[in-house]
């Protein structure tokens, strides 16, 4: 099993950076306003919407500009979605006649999905009416991914400027580009042309795609027929003369659900946005049909984030920043891996003391299909991105690999992280970094030839402290109050595990679950939205406000005698950076929760 392991890690990166390189240059000419040959053609199709919508292209926008009209799209996109489900028993395509979702339901579903955090304490199948999941879900995962790659391509675009190079009675002094061109090429150029192939091998694999309700089949072992009838011993029953009594056995049938599945799966991995149609996610059948469309889905999931790491090189115009970023994400994702892998190798030490082999592993909660390797590979993936697409129950691992996923989330998602997203939040630790350095070696601090001064590290503080400070703190009220330990199923540190994931992954734009957790109640339909939005924009407001300082600054060029920002002394300066400021503020936590569930599972205490 390790050396499947090893290879099939071996392929994948292979794969991830034959894909992420080539798309790495498109997303450069789309964050560049340069399509080449294809220019005639772009600005055809975009004529008339820029016109529809009185947008002028050219024109760019400040910070603050930028930054309101990112957040009044994203609340007009919340309203939407809720009214959507709160009217979506008298509209069309709803054949399985679904009621309105419930206010406090559909206003944390509405918050979830805009934020790209797809949170869902509803089964999609049973709550969902086929046109709620298409002009709202499937619209936001579209619209919240593009918004996180607009917020990456602004702050790169701050720190590439040249700043106070660019005549100060210039419209473009300052600017940081146009949000709502940004959004809309994103979407029509990047996202829809990637998910049309990847919905259509996803059809052809197995997934369903149609606009169908629940249809009744019977199942294949449940076909009427005469059998033997027996009495509480197992026994044949005989009649007076002896011969066996024959009793009618009735026709089993199932509801088999149906829906735009394929079309929605699609971008919900490369969005890295997660919520399934179905309550089973990408362990369901439907949705990840075999092992093929499971790698796949592997490799969309991180396909973006790893190509804007690399357009982020070009884009400054130093491809060596971007690789370096991108060594840190990946020795970070391989060790996390690595460990949950060798945790979930592990065979449960009760199931040992009843004969099971040390070396079974541990296949609990998880899909036949995949096994161990293909479901730690995919926890570490979703986790450390911002998707939370499962194909296993996090909540059935072994301590010490569940601890994995909890701590990727925990992190901040920066281990390649969202669409965008992680891009942006693993620039704030770049800062951080070095700052940290200059502080050390006694130089000013420089980014790409650019100062970090006192403002900028107020703002990338905020950017950090804002999660921690949130989850912490809706974990504790959770303990605190009845209203939260009520949802508790599994009392102990397993609880706490669960309590600590729902935050976390609420607050860090995750959305899996521990599993275990019933919130689908008012206290957590609230507080959990809350902490979405404030994860989401409670981030993104100072890192645009960073954006905005970077793009008025001079850049200097490089000389003799600064500290390199890449190679692996700053890879190494980057990952101590991460678990100095990103993880220690957790341990704590994690000490209560996996680590005294790991040492009271191997130890022999029951609770």
């Amino acid at each position: 099993m390790q050396v499947q392991f090893w290879l099939t890690l071996l392929l994948f990166a292979l794969i991830l950076l034959a894909l992420g390189w080539p798309l790495s240059a498109w997303l450069l000419r789309v964050a560049s306003h340069d399509f080449g040959r294809s220019s005639r053609f772009v600005r055809a199709v975009e004529r008339p919407l820029w016109r529809l919508a009185g947008i002028d292209p050219q024109r760019g926008q400040r910070w603050p500009r930028y930054t309101l009209a990112l957040l009044a799209f994203n609340t007009l996109g919340v309203a939407a979605v809720y009214l959507l489900q709160r009217i979506q028993a008298g509209l069309p395509l709803n054949p399985a006649a679904f009621s309105a979702v419930e206010q406090g339901s559909a206003f944390n579903t509405a918050v979830s999905f805009v934020t790209n955090t797809n949170w869902q304490g509803y089964s999609g199948e049973q709550t969902m009416a086929h046109l709620t999941q298409m002009l709202a879900l499937t619209v936001q995962n579209f619209l919240s991914a593009a918004t996180g790659l607009a917020v990456a391509f602004a702050l790169t675009r701050g720190l590439g400027r040249r700043g106070q190079d660019t005549p100060a009675a210039s419209e473009e002094a300052g600017t940081i580009g146009n949000f709502w061109v940004d959004v809309v090429r994103i979407t029509l150029w990047v996202l829809i042309p990637i998910c049309v192939v990847y919905a259509t091998v996803l059809v052809a694999q197995g997934s369903i795609q149609n606009l169908k309700g629940f249809t009744e089949v019977t199942t294949l072992d449940a076909t009427a027929y005469d059998a033997p009838k027996l009495d509480s011993a197992g026994q044949p029953v005989l009649d007076s003369q002896g011969k066996p009594v024959t009793e009618h056995l009735t026709t089993h049938t199932q509801q088999i659900p149906g829906g735009p599945v394929a079309s929605q799966e699609a971008i919900k991995n490369l969005g890295t946005n997660g919520g399934g149609f179905f309550n089973a996610n990408s362990a369901h059948p439907f949705e990840n049909p075999t092992a093929l469309t499971n790698f796949i889905q592997m490799l969309s999931i991180l396909l973006l984030p790893t190509a804007i790491v690399l357009a982020f090189g070009r884009m400054v115009g130093d491809a060596r920043q971007g690789w370096t970023i991108l060594a840190a994400m990946a020795v970070v994702m391989i060790a996390f891996m690595s460990a949950a892998f060798y945790a979930e190798s592990t065979t449960n030490p009760r199931l040992t003391a009843a004969s099971v082999a040390a070396d079974a592993g541990n296949f609990e909660g998880k899909e036949t299909r995949f096994g161990v390797v293909a479901s730690t590979m995919f926890a570490a993936i979703t986790t450390g991105t911002s998707c939370g697409a499962v194909n296993s129950m996090h909540d059935s691992f072994m301590p010490l690999g569940g601890a994995v996923p909890l701590t990727l989330i925990l992190l901040g998602e920066v281990i390649f992280g969202g669409v965008g997203t992680g891009l942006y939040t693993m620039l704030v630790y770049v800062l951080t970094a070095v700052f940290i350095a200059g502080l050390m070696i006694g130089r000013t601090p420089e980014y790409l030839g650019k100062r970090i001064e006192s403002y900028d590290m107020k703002m990338v503080s905020i950017a950090i402290l804002l999660t921690p400070i949130v989850v912490l703190s809706g974990a504790a009220l959770s303990l605190a109050l009845e209203a939260g330990r009520a949802a508790i199923s599994n009392p102990g540190p397993h609880g706490l595990s669960q309590i600590l994931y729902a935050w976390g992954s609420s607050t860090n734009n995750n959305g899996s679950a521990f599993a275990g957790v019933n919130v689908n109640t008012r206290f957590y339909n609230l507080g959990l939205a809350v902490a979405m939005w404030l994860g989401r924009f409670g981030t993104i407001v100072p890192v645009m406000a960073l954006a905005g300082n970077m793009a008025l600054k001079k850049r200097s060029e490089a000389v003799a005698g600064k500290m390199p920002t890449h190679g692996p002394l700053f890879v190494a300066l980057l990952i101590g950076t991460i678990f100095l400021v990103g993880a220690l503020t957790y341990v704590p936590a994690l000490a209560l929760g996996p680590a005294a569930e790991h040492l009271q599972l191997f130890s022999g205490v029951s609770k």
